[in-house]
């Protein structure tokens, strides 16, 4: 089978696609005929030992996955071979196929295309646990997303609608502004430019946001908690940007705001069951239409280093998927 190799830590181009060995499902696990991948920042970081996991060499990346099942290991009794499932992994996924166990497999509804179900997990399993669980986003709420033209940015806008907020993007250029409008948008702000905040100001009537979903840290940190409405909600998702922002905990007491850390990788460690309901629950707002994963670009195995390219070059408008031959035809 074809899967893609990281063989010393560097950049996306020294990734290799290789011939390797199909992987043999040992007890409690099961054999995953991979149809799509998700391409995600921790990707990024991994292939760079930057990450908190550091596979042994060679390892192939790659945790978010869509496929069918095709053999149960020793002490598994199901999902039933043939059955479509969507994961979430550590490493392994940008390959024709991948050892998954068997506790960490979502069954995927009749109506979910597999990238669908592949741009799900990560990027949408962020947001809602961010936004619902750890936010406590409400009705009629306003949500600031920053790095909004981005894989989780996109999926923040699109969920903060589905939940009834009212969402203002934040992002670098006017292209991803536009993108962001298009993804549903009520106001937009380009935190590259001096006066952002009195932009941002002006889109809330003086009231600044109530929730602030942030990925990207770096710079846009501080002016965006110092943005932020009373008794707001600060989620801390990620350092896009490479820098971790030291906060004055002062600006918290000022606004009497909670700074609020999102672990989802952890959350699915530690609460799988929770994690598997909410994956269920994202599936079936996409059968049913409500939901529509902003996938930008499919690119076949052999564009896991253009992908992760345009990745960390922070130059990707909504979510990047890899597809195997089992799964659509790529594109982009």
């Amino acid at each position: 089978m074809k899967a893609v190799l990281c063989r010393e830590f560097g950049p996306p181009s020294s990734l290799v696609v290789s011939e390797v060995d199909e992987p043999v499902p040992g007890p409690g696990e099961v054999l995953v005929r991979v149809e799509a991948c998700g391409v995600n920042f921790p990707d990024t970081l991994i292939i760079q030992g930057k990450y908190q996991q550091k596979p042994a060499m060679p390892f192939t990346p790659g945790g978010e996955v869509c496929g069918t099942v095709a053999v149960l290991g020793e002490g598994v009794s199901g999902p039933a071979v043939g059955t479509r499932v969507a994961a979430l992994i550590p490493y392994g996924g940008f390959a024709e196929a991948v050892a998954i166990e068997a506790g960490r497999l979502v069954p995927v509804p009749e109506g979910v295309a597999p990238d669908a179900a592949a741009a799900i997990c990560t990027a949408y399993g962020t947001v809602l646990h961010a936004l619902e669980d750890r936010g406590a986003l409400m009705l009629g709420e306003t949500l600031l997303v920053l790095g909004a033209a981005g894989g989780v940015g996109m999926a923040a806008i699109q969920i903060g609608k589905l939940l009834g907020a009212r969402v203002i993007a934040a992002a670098s250029s006017m292209d991803k502004l536009e993108a962001c409008r298009a993804a549903g948008a009520d106001g937009l702000v380009n935190y590259t430019e001096e006066h952002w905040r009195d932009e941002l100001r002006a889109l809330t009537e003086d009231r600044g946001p109530d929730v602030v979903f942030d990925p990207v840290g770096g710079p846009y940190t501080e002016p965006a908690l110092r943005s932020i409405g009373w008794r707001g909600r600060y989620l801390v998702v990620g350092f896009a940007a490479g820098e971790i922002p030291r906060i004055a905990l002062n600006l918290a007491l000022l606004k009497n705001c909670a700074i609020t850390g999102v672990f989802y990788g952890e959350f699915v460690r530690r609460e799988p069951a929770n994690n598997r309901a909410m994956l269920a629950r994202l599936f079936r707002w996409v059968a049913d239409g409500q939901l529509v994963p902003a996938v930008s670009h499919r690119f076949p195995l052999e564009g896991a280093g253009k992908a992760l390219g345009l990745l960390s070059g922070r130059r990707a408008l909504g979510k990047l998927l890899l597809v195997t031959h089992a799964g659509q035809r790529p594109s982009g």
